[in-house]
């Protein structure tokens, strides 16, 4: 009976060291990065690179995958109705911004597409402007602030050759759907560093979006596994380690009207491509 008592106090004691060893993850003030609500993305998305709403308007998220030249839009709680347009050829685009009446997406090498904004679309967009703005390098984060002006990260560019910086783009949308580059900008990476580990690797830039009401950039990368948060000055604030359980391949992110975070995961080598969305709770 003693042998089986010891047996029983080994085993207890071998899962709370089991438990202890396990990672926890810290998530962003007002949501829980370990309890959100998964969507199951329907194969047309499985290579899905950004996600964006119109006004913050829950109810339709505009998204497209980085191998076709297609803009699609559904609702979140409804994706088996999901409607798509074609605007362009396949290519690698990488992230969209709908600002004032103009839908703007930007493939990997700095070029943009845009094209006016409508609640219906035709099977296929033929008056599409392109222009190519931005340096030489590869691009994967696009996103509007208040002022309307657009915001581009570089994901990899010669600028930033040396590890120090991430470099982006201010540029501005002109009534008329023109857009022109305006000023430059750069996150110090060591301000990173000092919050969150690299783990040897260069900080690589998945996706971008603002927060509806703070000001505050929420900046994603996926090689790096991490959600960097700064204020509208580009000056680090925070970084959290994503899951990797949970956070596969994150190459999107926006916000909703209600403050409520989408983060949507590609494929990958195996599975689908999910939309994962955080309600946000606000503190007591």
């Amino acid at each position: 009976m003693k042998s089986i008592f010891t047996l029983y106090i080994a085993l207890i004691a071998c899962i709370a060291c089991a438990q202890k060893k396990e990672k926890t993850f810290t998530s962003p003030e007002g949501y829980d990065f370990n309890q959100p609500e998964k969507i199951t993305l329907p194969h047309m998305l499985q290579e899905i690179s950004g996600i964006t709403f119109k006004d913050g308007e829950p109810h339709t998220l505009f998204a497209q995958q980085d191998e076709k030249g297609s803009l699609f839009y559904f609702n979140p709680d409804a994706t088996k109705d999901m409607k798509a347009v074609t605007f362009g050829p396949e290519g690698d685009y990488e992230d969209l911004a709908l600002t004032g009446k103009w839908v703007i997406l930007l493939r990997s090498d700095g070029s943009f597409f845009t094209f006016p904004f409508s609640s219906t679309y035709p099977e296929q967009i033929t008056a599409v402007k392109t222009e190519k703005l931005l340096p030489k390098g590869e691009y994967e984060s696009l996103a509007t602030g208040d002022d309307q002006k657009l915001y581009a990260l570089c994901k990899q560019c010669a600028v930033d050759k040396d590890g120090k910086q991430t470099t982006g783009y201010t540029l501005q949308v002109s009534p008329n759907g023109t857009i022109s580059q305006l000023t430059s900008f750069s996150i110090p990476t060591k301000n990173i560093k000092n919050v969150v580990s690299f783990k040897g690797k260069a900080f690589r830039p998945s996706a971008l979006t603002k927060h509806p009401t703070n000001n505050e950039w929420y900046i994603l990368s996926s090689i790096n596994k991490l959600l960097v948060i700064t204020d509208f000055s580009w000056k680090v604030k925070a970084a959290y380690a994503l899951n990797p359980k949970l956070f596969n391949q994150p190459e999107g992110i926006a916000f909703d009207k209600q403050h409520n975070l989408y983060i949507s995961n590609e494929a990958g080598n195996k599975g689908n491509a999910t939309l994962l969305k955080f309600s946000y709770r606000k503190n007591k």
